[in-house]
């Protein structure tokens, strides 16, 4: 990606911080307390068998209804899908 001096400036000058903020590394999905538990999790969750194909129908299948914890209106919960799921439907990722 070629960007123009300016651009790459306002682009950087977005990851100062001001004087008396302090960087919080110590926090966040890899943080020293859970990286472990964290990381386990993750590799399980990713070793996963990936879902039988989907049975196609002419009707949706139903979906669960939750109530919201903050406001109360109903919330559809859609299916879960794994990243190796993803990884089957999509091809690869492309982050450019």
């Amino acid at each position: 990606m070629t960007l123009t001096a300016m651009e790459f400036l306002r682009r950087f000058v977005q990851h100062i911080l001001p004087r008396g903020f302090v960087r919080l590394r110590q926090s966040g999905f890899l943080a020293n307390t859970c990286r472990v538990a964290r990381v386990a999790r993750a590799r399980t969750v990713l070793t996963t068998p990936s879902p039988s194909a989907p049975a196609t129908t002419d009707t949706p299948p139903a979906r669960a209804t939750r109530a919201c914890p903050r406001c109360g209106a109903a919330m559809i919960v859609g299916p879960i899908l794994s990243a190796l799921h993803l990884a089957t439907v999509t091809g690869s990722f492309d982050s450019s």
